[in-house]
């Protein structure tokens, strides 16, 4: 397996044929417990200009904490919005031809070099999800529902013939990277921190097959919302003529050749002035499926209706919580095909996922008619659902559900 890290601005990594990491890279790794013993302990004392280190650990976290506090990086909070920002750590963990992942550390965060013939290059066998931590008031950080994603992901590898973690070494991972990263959780009010986990064929293979090795990788970054406006409802254009997923496919699996395929019509639907696209089915082309990166609801009378998950649709985690949290404030919910006019004349729509959360729809385009809602604000029923989604991932309000994770 020729898979190396190699952090930025660090000496060549040893191109040696068959490792997993350069060996530079493992002499500078270090567990989480290594980490939270040391900063416990005072053995890593960091300072303004990040000096002092007494271990390869040390090293690593003073050069981490060498702006801001060790609690929070000096970073302007207001500018976030959703695209790419470098932290300090991220999680590695691999598995051969046996299907056993073992051996999962921290290393700095940093570009991957795979062989040119890894699976994940040439046939797209990879998979990717999505979840946050949010910082509390009291400065702790939680995750919503992590034990979802793990088995979301679990299902996906075998749709797609990979090994991949148990729910125990997927929450692992990402409860390391989090809190490896802590100091990048924004404060509370100014954005959570976006977790990706990814699980790739890695391995080198040239013809059509499982590739022989494959790699669990978690990294994190600080986000604000996935739209630029926010809250502010949104706009989407029905696609006429591609569609995201079809029976039999893999649109109800979270692999990462779902999301090459929505970017032209997205791209698109920006050119025109547009936030996402809606997709229709790709039989009848009548039925409502979802939009690029996230499921979408109505609101009728003050029922809330989403489309039945018929395997072209991804089961979204936060459709799931909607669905829950809807019902325990007395809505009537219903899963079921719904029909392009039927949406046109619903009272509310609105999108959920785990990076758009909960976004109103303003406007929705079909064959050039434009159908308008709320008078460009948010629903009540969109803003109710919102309000009680949040608030229980961002520890705001007692978790009756039992979704959150504690980790600090």
């Amino acid at each position: 397996m020729e898979l190396r890290l190699r952090p930025p601005a660090s000496p060549a990594s040893s191109s040696t044929r068959g490792t997993v990491v350069s060996p530079t890279l493992r002499r500078r790794s270090c567990s989480l417990p290594q980490i939270q013993k040391q900063l416990a302990g005072g053995s890593i004392s960091v300072s303004r200009r990040g000096a002092a280190a007494r271990s390869p650990c040390s090293t690593l976290m003073a050069a981490a904490y060498n702006t801001g506090t060790a609690d929070l990086v000096d970073f302007n909070w207001d500018t976030l919005g959703f695209q790419p920002v470098p932290t300090d750590f991220m999680y590695i963990m691999s598995c051969s031809s046996d299907g056993v992942f073992t051996n999962g550390e921290l290393v700095p965060y940093g570009p991957i070099q795979l062989s040119p013939a890894a699976g994940v290059l040439n046939y797209g066998q990879g998979l990717l999800e999505g979840l946050r931590a949010h910082r509390k008031e009291d400065g702790s950080v939680i995750l919503f529902r992590p034990e979802e994603n793990a088995l979301r992901m679990r299902i996906g590898a075998d749709r797609l013939c990979m090994p991949a973690p148990s729910v125990e070494q997927f929450l692992s991972g990402v409860k390391q990277t989090v809190l490896a990263n802590k100091r990048w959780v924004p404060p509370t009010g100014k954005g959570s921190l976006y977790i990706r986990p990814l699980l790739i064929g890695s391995g080198a293979i040239l013809g059509v097959a499982p590739a022989p090795q494959y790699t669990f990788v978690v990294y994190v970054c600080p986000v604000g919302h996935y739209f630029k406006d926010g809250l502010s409802p949104i706009s989407l254009l029905t696609e006429e003529q591609y569609h995201r997923a079809a029976p039999g496919g893999t649109g109800d699996i979270k692999t990462i050749g779902n999301y090459a395929t929505v970017v032209s019509a997205q791209k698109r639907a920006k050119d025109k002035g547009h936030s996402d696209v809606l997709y229709l089915d790709p039989v009848h082309k009548k039925f409502v499926e979802e939009v690029s990166s996230c499921n979408i609801f109505m609101v009728k009378d003050n029922v809330i209706i989403t489309p039945l998950l018929t395997g072209t649709i991804l089961p979204g985690i936060t459709r799931r919580s909607i669905i829950e949290i809807a019902g325990n404030l007395g809505f009537q919910v219903e899963e079921r095909l719904i029909e392009i006019d039927e949406l046109l004349d619903a009272d509310e729509v609105f999108c959920t996922g785990t990076a758009v959360v909960l976004s109103p729809v303003g406007c929705i385009v079909y064959h050039g008619r434009r159908v308008e809602y709320g008078n460009g604000k948010v629903g009540a029923v969109s803003q109710q659902l919102y309000s009680a989604l949040t608030a229980i991932q961002k520890g705001l309000a007692e978790d009756s559900m039992g979704w959150s994770v504690q980790l600090s």
